[in-house]
C-alpha cells in the first residue's frame, strides 16, 4: 500500500467517507471565513470536498490525488458548471509544488485526512510554507488520539493520530501562525474505539457513514458550536504565514 510517492490507497474505506455530507459541509463552514480565492486541496480524493469547494466559486481550483482515485476525480469534476479555473495533478504534493507555486499561486492549501498519511510531515509543511504567497494558509482536519490508532489506521495508510499540542507545534516550528485550532467530534470517539480498538474491524461501511451522517452529524454539530468540546475524534486548524 505504501510506496516512495507516500501512499497510494487502492482499496475503498476512504471512499466511504464521499457519503459523509453533513460532516464535510461542517469542516467547510469551519475553514469558509479564512479560505482565500486560490485553493489547493492535497488528497482531494474521488472529489467529494471538491465539489463544495467548487460551490464557493473561487477564482483557481487545484486539486492533487496521487492515488488511482485520481481517475474519478477528474470524472466527477469535469462536468461540473462553475466559472472556476481548475488543475489537477496525479502526483503528491511535494512534487507538485514547483509547478502549483510558479503556476497558480496559493492562498489556501487544504488538507483533509491527509497528513497522517504522510510520513514526514515536518517537511511536507515546509514545502506548504514555502509554496503559499505570504499572508496564506494551511487548512488541516487530521485524526486525533494516539488511543484510537488501531490496525484500520495503519491498513488505510495513517503513520500517526495527532493530539493537539503535537499538531500546533509543527505548525509553529515551520514558521506558521496558529488562527484556529479546536476539537471536533467528540461522540465519535466511543464508536470508532468500540469498532476499531475493541473489535479491531477493518472496515468501514458506507451504510454507517451516511447513517451516522445524516442523524448524528448535525446534532454533534450543534452542540459543539456553541460548547467546543475538550477532546474529539478528529482536530482541525487553520494557520497563516505570515505577510512579512
Amino acid at each position: 500500500m505504501m510506496t516512495n510517492r507516500q501512499f497510494e490507497y487502492v482499496g475503498k474505506d476512504l471512499e466511504a467517507m464521499d457519503f459523509a455530507e453533513n460532516y464535510h459541509r461542517w469542516i467547510l463552514d469551519v475553514f469558509g471565513p479564512f479560505l482565500g480565492k486560490r485553493l489547493v486541496e492535497v488528497g482531494a480524493g474521488t472529489g467529494s470536498f471538491s465539489e463544495l469547494l467548487v460551490g464557493l466559486s473561487p477564482e483557481r481550483l487545484v486539486l492533487i490525488e496521487p492515488s488511482n482515485m485520481f481517475t474519478s476525480l477528474k470524472a466527477n469534476l469535469k462536468d461540473l458548471s462553475s466559472k472556476t479555473s481548475t488543475a489537477f495533478f496525479n502526483s503528491t504534493f511535494s512534487e507538485a509544488a514547483p509547478e502549483v507555486k510558479a503556476g497558480h499561486h496559493p492562498d489556501s492549501i487544504i488538507y483533509i485526512n491527509v497528513l497522517e498519511h504522510i510520513r514526514d510531515d515536518i517537511a511536507e509543511l515546509v514545502t506548504v510554507f514555502e509554496t503559499l504567497r505570504p499572508g496564506g494558509r494551511i487548512f488541516i482536519f487530521v485524526p486525533a488520539l494516539a488511543v484510537l490508532y488501531s490496525n484500520f489506521d495503519r491498513q488505510i495508510g495513517h503513520f500517526r493520530r495527532y493530539n493537539m499540542n503535537d499538531l500546533k507545534h509543527k505548525c509553529r516550528a515551520v514558521g506558521f501562525d496558529i488562527l484556529i485550532a479546536r476539537n471536533f467530534d467528540m461522540p465519535g470517539i466511543l464508536p470508532w474505539l468500540l469498532k476499531y480498538r475493541i473489535l479491531r474491524s477493518l472496515k468501514m461501511e458506507a451504510g454507517a457513514v451516511a447513517f451516522y451522517d445524516k442523524f448524528a452529524v448535525p446534532i454533534i454539530r450543534k452542540f459543539e458550536t456553541f460548547l467546543p468540546p475538550p477532546i474529539g475524534k478528529n482536530l482541525i486548524l487553520v494557520a497563516e504565514k505570515p505577510s512579512s
